[in-house]
C-alpha cells in the first residue's frame, strides 16, 4: 500500500469539498479549485475527512494512489494558505516591477519582457530583485515560476539571471575547466 496514498486528508474549517462524477471540487476562503481523478480511483469524502483508494495492486494503480491523494491534498492547502514561489534576480541593473497585473523584466536585453499571468495568479515586487508568484493552484503558481526564471536563467560564470530563493548555481570561475 502506498505510504502516501493512504493518509488520509483533513478538510479544515470553512473548506467544503464535493464529488460530481470523477471531478473533485474544493471550495474555500481563497478560492475554487477542480480536479479530474483517474476513473479507478475510489475518493470518499466524510464530514472532515477525504480517503483515497484503489481498486487494485497493478503497478499503474499503486501509482495513481499517491498522486490523486497529494493533488486533492494541494487542492486543499491551495484554497486555505495558497502557495508561493520566490525568485531573486541577480546582475547589474537587473530588476523587476509590476504594472498592473502585468510584470516587467529588465535583464540585460534590449527591451524589457513583459509577462502577464494567468488567472488566478498574482505578482508581487518587494523589492526590485524579488519577485514573488501567489495562487492557489500549486501546479500553475510552479509553471508561471518557470516561465519567469526561463527569461534569463542564472549562468554558471557569473551568477547572473532569475533562480528561485533557495537555488544554489555551481559557479564554474572562468578560466577553469570542469572535470
Amino acid at each position: 500500500m502506498s505510504r502516501v496514498g493512504k493518509k488520509p486528508i483533513r478538510i479544515p474549517e470553512g473548506v467544503t469539498v464535493t464529488k460530481n462524477g470523477d471531478v473533485i471540487t474544493v471550495k474555500g476562503p481563497l478560492g475554487t479549485l477542480e480536479h479530474r481523478v483517474h476513473r479507478d480511483m475510489v475518493v470518499e469524502i466524510d464530514s472532515d475527512t477525504i480517503v483515497v483508494k484503489r481498486p487494485s495492486d497493478q503497478p499503474v494503480h499503486r501509482a495513481l494512489h499517491g498522486v490523486t491523494r497529494t493533488m486533492i491534498a494541494n487542492m486543499v492547502d491551495g484554497v486555505t494558505k495558497g502557495f508561493e514561489k520566490h525568485l531573486t534576480i541577480v546582475g547589474t541593473g537587473y530588476r523587476a516591477a509590476v504594472q498592473g497585473r502585468r510584470l516587467t523584466l529588465n535583464v540585460g536585453y534590449s527591451h524589457p519582457v513583459e509577462i502577464v499571468p494567468p488567472e488566478g495568479v498574482t505578482i508581487e515586487t518587494p523589492t526590485p530583485t524579488t519577485v514573488v508568484v501567489k495562487g492557489t493552484d500549486k501546479q500553475v503558481v510552479g509553471q508561471v515560476a518557470a516561465n519567469i526564471r526561463k527569461v534569463r536563467p542564472p549562468e554558471p560564470y557569473h551568477g547572473k539571471g532569475i533562480r528561485y530563493r533557495d537555488e544554489r548555481v555551481r559557479h564554474i570561475p572562468i578560466g577553469k575547466t570542469v572535470k
